[in-house]
């Protein structure tokens, strides 16, 4: 799923970050770098199915030592060694990172370590994503999804940002509300255009919270900016990034 990183990358450029790598398989290096010429593509080794394989560790662990905030899973997929890198960057990495998509669904087959953070987290499920991660087999009204996302991050020490309607973000300690946003961001990739975001503020030092609070604030807004000019019902998460200038332009104003 090229066209996620992409995303992401695109919204961490918008959202101020001053340099952006895409560390992707090799496979589909030349895909990603052709969305966009702003950010960087390091091309990792790949398994048969052109998936990132577990020899990329090294080449991540390089990389993650000059990063300031890392962002994991839009685009990602799954496997076994998907699994083991994903565990291995939540445990062990001590920048502040986001974990988005394929990379919560590794950690909710591995539920152990969410209590043992390497550094900083923030965690972006929408409610079926946070679902898994606390092991629910029925679904839960939001409501009760809100309160075992306050439990969850207060047990593991980490920032949970449950998507949705009126999005929750909690860090165990305090919790906020967020009120921009419409249904027409209810739209394949506008969560990889979030994790994109989150980032790129905590690479701008602001903690796990604020830049949490911050990024679904921002992305909301930039999609009521961008549906009074297109609508709702074409809202696609590409219309994020693009007035994400105006969003930040509002908010300076």
């Amino acid at each position: 799923m090229t066209g996620a990183i992409s995303l992401s990358g695109m919204a961490a450029l918008r959202g101020g970050a001053g340099l952006v790598k895409l560390a992707v398989p090799l496979s589909s290096q030349e895909v990603v770098a052709g969305f966009e010429p702003s950010y960087m593509t390091i091309g990792l080794p790949c398994d048969d199915a052109g998936r990132i394989g577990l020899p990329a560790r090294e080449g991540i662990a390089e990389l993650a030592q000059k990063a300031t905030a890392l962002g994991c899973g839009p685009g990602l997929a799954r496997s076994a060694e998907l699994d083991e890198l994903v565990a291995w960057m939540y445990t062990e990495l001590t920048q502040p990172a986001v974990f988005d998509a394929d990379a919560l669904n590794a950690l909710a087959a591995q539920p152990d370590l969410l209590g043992k953070p390497g550094g900083p987290r923030i965690l972006t499920p929408h409610p079926g994503e946070f679902q898994r991660l606390i092991g629910a087999t029925a679904r839960l009204p939001r409501h009760e999804l809100e309160q075992q996302a306050v439990a969850l991050a207060a047990r593991c020490g980490i920032v949970v940002l449950l998507k949705g309607h009126r999005t929750l973000i909690a860090d165990g300690r305090q919790q906020a509300h967020n009120t921009s946003g419409n249904p027409g961001m209810a739209t394949g990739g506008t969560g990889d255009v979030l994790t994109g975001l989150a980032t790129a503020m905590l690479c701008q030092h602001l903690s796990p919270f604020d830049a949490a609070r911050l990024a679904a604030h921002v992305h909301g807004l930039a999609g009521d900016l961008a549906a009074q000019e297109l609508g709702q019902v074409s809202l696609i998460a590409s219309d994020l990034v693009r007035w994400l200038p105006a969003a930040f332009r509002r908010l300076a104003g």
